[in-house]
């Protein structure tokens, strides 16, 4: 929790010195932010997000307006309709349904004079074309992502011929690259690579791809690796492997974020590696962003929040801070 409060009090004090005053009021006071979380309140792939974010807001003093959508694209598409018509000041996005179904309403709110930025998902075009307006990302390179979540998978003694299989939305846009990434490296590594389609059903309650796993492991038994850049699906895979009869290290898992079930399978061996994209960031700096762009016409910024992943070696020491809803 130190960490926690000193981020907190340095935005706070930061807050402090840029309106002139040791006082007083804040520099985002009056503002007024919706922002898309991802998943759903609390869950092990927001939580740290969540907290991100409030954090932020309580620093800068912003009047900040939390959405879930359980993933789905449709509903972020649904909730930015909703926080247009609030007339906010600013509103952060996900990339999930893609830079074309959101272009003309992203167009349409920076026109109004609202600010947009994005987060966990890139739009890369929407970048381009409304950065100078504010539109910044805050997430890991996606592509880059996966490829670290391979290479720490490969460690375990991967080797060429091996089969695999990966796991993810291949299918969405630019957040589907995260997946590619990871199945590329394998496969440039020699292995023999399926990549599987999670469904949207799935997508939004990782319980239902429980099944999809045990049949899938049950009828591939010289399978030697699972990958998945999906944080709901990654806390499950533990849980699949030991009902289906495996040892830890029988199948190396690499996956992606840091919910308990999560951690419990780091610590058991059953998950290999986590790609350790930082949700907290993801939470405050498109706060930060909103805030710098309405009182100092900064332009959008972008950052890269994934640079490693947690493995069993390492997960011990964050257990606290992952308990405090910081990692």
């Amino acid at each position: 929790m130190k960490r926690t409060t000193t981020l907190l009090a340095s935005a706070a004090a930061i807050a402090a010195v840029t309106a002139g005053t040791a006082s007083a009021e804040m520099i985002g006071e009056g503002l007024t932010m919706y922002m898309q979380m991802g998943g759903n309140p609390g869950d092990g792939a927001t939580l740290a997000r969540q907290t991100g974010a409030a954090q932020a807001a309580a620093a800068f003093g912003v009047d900040l307006k939390e959405q879930f959508s359980a993933w789905a694209p449709e509903t972020m598409i649904n909730q930015f309709k909703e926080a247009v018509a609030a007339k906010p000041d600013c509103i952060e996005i996900m990339g999930h349904p893609g830079s074309a179904a959101f272009h003309d309403l992203v167009k349409g709110a920076v026109d109004q004079g609202i600010i947009v930025t994005s987060g966990n998902s890139p739009m890369t075009d929407l970048q381009a074309e409304f950065g100078a307006m504010g539109f910044g990302y805050a997430g890991v390179d996606l592509y880059v992502g996966g490829q670290i979540t391979a290479n720490y998978m490969l460690a375990q003694g991967l080797k060429a011929g091996d089969e695999a299989m990966v796991y993810g939305v291949f299918s969405q846009a630019e957040r589907g690259l995260s997946e590619k990434g990871l199945a590329d490296t394998l496969e440039k590594a020699g292995l023999t690579v399926d990549r599987l389609e999670i469904t949207q059903e799935a997508n939004s309650d990782a319980s239902l791809a429980v099944p999809v796993l045990a049949a899938y492991i049950q009828a591939h038994p010289d399978l030697k690796a699972i990958g998945t850049q999906h944080g709901g699906i990654t806390s499950v895979l533990a849980d699949t492997l030991m009902k289906a009869g495996k040892k830890p290290g029988d199948i190396i898992v690499g996956g992606i974020d840091l919910a308990p079930a999560t951690i419990d399978g780091l610590k058991s061996g059953y998950v290999s590696a986590t790609l350790d994209q930082i949700l907290y960031l993801q939470g405050f700096l498109p706060v930060m962003q909103c805030v710098m762009t309405a009182k100092y016409k900064m332009p959008g910024l972008s950052i890269n929040t994934g640079a490693g992943a947690v493995t069993s070696q390492t997960i011990d020491s964050l257990v606290e801070l992952i308990d405090a809803g910081v990692r």
